[in-house]
């Protein structure tokens, strides 16, 4: 008898646990933000996918590259997937104080060389290609304009030219430029050098002087309005450098021998014209041409569904999001709303071209504000506290994720649950949205509810917590993508 309750007991306790573990399985894995997802305990909690409608443009706002930036230089000649671009660098190096003397006796001044030293932080592409660099001075004719940040995605005509040759084209083993450079003058790691014409040396040390161009900042740029640097554009090269005008590391050294006193005794010495922040002027040009790639054939100025959308950073593309399917839901509580972008891999490329064009480190989910042409946050999701924005919550930061038979590919996800809870219980607008990779940009930020959405502020998005300029650029799969389709996301309760 005793026996027969007992056994009773572990069959009653075998179906308990079976019925609490099946209603467990209502809620499916996300990626982020599981620990917000309430645990089961009576709530009827649901999963459902809301489909997403996209298409590619062009990212027509302007891109600058601060004093302070990272600029780039290069060219990348074989992405068939996103094309062609260029990167030219534009900028002043000069003496910090005018009028300014070359230290030592003119007369005793015997030239060694002149050396273009920039500071190197890093590449985008293909590093076993070499990139022929070429040096040019700007044309005295069109100077840089100190008062103007340009925008990198300058229309054709360029306010600046370039003037004549100042050294023979170099060919940079990319794979090389963190190699340490030690000498007398020089202790450091990380630098692109470049040796100037013997001529250019002599202009710098003994034609100029105090009485002429080291007079005075403005009479300087009359004589020498500053270095252009190009690349080869028909060499194997696939990459952009990147390199820092204001670091210490970057400068104009101009290396000679000299006495004071005219005695025998002789000195050798280096001079040095760095970035001055504040009165150097620069300009970074990038430019894309996407002719007879992949994403040539999906850019449009229409509202034709794609299931193959493009991100590229700025300069670059942005795709536009429309969620028909949020404005109708009924009232209920949104747990976790997520919006999901997945790579769509190049199968021909995935050992190389895949491995060297990397995706965005971050992506921005924003709308479009049409009436005063500028980004706008996602309501109520995207906060801007004391220090900085709560991309760690919101996401955007690229991942990584298992997808058979690829090793890895590439993602982002965005909550915006506070932003469909407002569209399901206050009735706000369910607004198009834009997915971009900036690069230096800004948004428009209103607080959260009940906060009003028609008080808000700038916000401005660096490199810091954005892109490098030109650094980026994925192909995600579309709303109608047969695997890795963009989508919406909802684990939801009914009332």
């Amino acid at each position: 008898m005793h026996s027969f309750f007992t056994l009773r007991r572990i069959i009653l306790s075998c179906i308990v646990l079976i019925a609490f573990f099946s209603g467990c399985t209502r809620i499916s894995s996300t990626d982020v933000g599981s620990g917000l997802i309430p645990a089961i305990d009576g709530v009827n909690t649901m999963d459902t996918l809301l489909d997403v409608i996209t298409d590619t443009f062009e990212d027509t706002d302007s891109v600058r590259v601060y004093r302070g930036d990272n600029h780039v230089l290069g060219a990348i000649t074989n992405d068939p997937i996103f094309g062609k671009s260029r990167a030219i660098m534009y900028f002043e190096l000069k003496p910090n104080v005018f009028p300014y003397y070359i230290p030592g006796n003119k007369d005793s001044i015997v030239v060694d060389s002149a050396v273009l030293i920039l500071s190197y932080r890093g590449m985008y592409g293909d590093s076993t290609k070499p990139l022929q660099v070429n040096v040019f001075e700007i044309n005295k004719n069109t100077p840089l304009d100190p008062l103007i940040n340009y925008p990198s995605n300058y229309p054709s005509a360029v306010p600046v030219s370039i003037g004549s040759s100042l050294g023979d084209p170099v060919t940079v083993d990319i794979r090389r430029l963190g190699d340490s450079v030690n000498n007398r003058y020089e202790n450091a790691a990380g630098q692109l050098r470049i040796r100037l014409r013997s001529d250019v040396a002599k202009r710098f040390l003994k034609d100029y002087d105090s009485t002429n161009a080291y007079l005075s900042d403005s009479i300087f740029r009359t004589y020498f309005a500053g270095f252009a640097l190009t690349t080869n554009n028909s060499s194997p090269a696939n990459a952009l450098l990147k390199f820092n005008l204001s670091d210490t590391n970057s400068k104009f050294a101009l290396y000679y021998s000299s006495s004071s006193s005219g005695a025998t005794q002789r000195d050798t010495s280096v001079a040095y014209f760095r970035y001055i922040i504040g009165s150097s002027s620069d300009f970074n040009v990038v430019t894309r041409d996407r002719s007879g790639s992949d994403i040539a054939k999906h850019l449009t100025t229409t509202s034709k569904p794609d299931s193959l959308v493009y991100v590229q950073t700025m300069p670059g593309t942005y795709v536009r999001v429309r969620i028909p399917g949020l404005q109708g839901l009924s009232n209920r509580i949104i747990h976790r709303a997520e919006l999901i972008a997945e790579q769509v891999p190049d199968d021909a490329n995935l050992t190389t071209i895949e491995t060297q064009m990397l995706p965005p480190r971050y992506l921005l989910l924003s709308r479009f504000d049409t009436s005063i042409k500028q980004k706008r946050n996602i309501p109520n999701d995207f906060v801007i506290t004391s220090s900085g924005p709560n991309t760690s919550q919101f996401g955007g930061a690229v991942i990584s994720k298992a997808a058979a038979p690829y090793d890895r590919i590439w993602a982002y996800n965005f909550d915006v649950s506070r932003y469909v809870q407002g569209i399901v219980t206050r009735k706000d607008t369910s607004y198009t949205l834009r997915l971009s990779a900036p690069s230096n940009d800004s948004l428009q930020y209103a607080a959260a509810y009940p906060a009003s959405q028609s008080v808000s502020t700038g916000y401005y998005l660096s490199p810091t917590n954005a892109n490098d300029v030109g650094d980026g650029r994925i192909r995600l799969g579309g709303g109608t993508h047969s695997r890795f389709r963009m989508r919406l996301r909802l684990i939801y309760s009914r009332l």
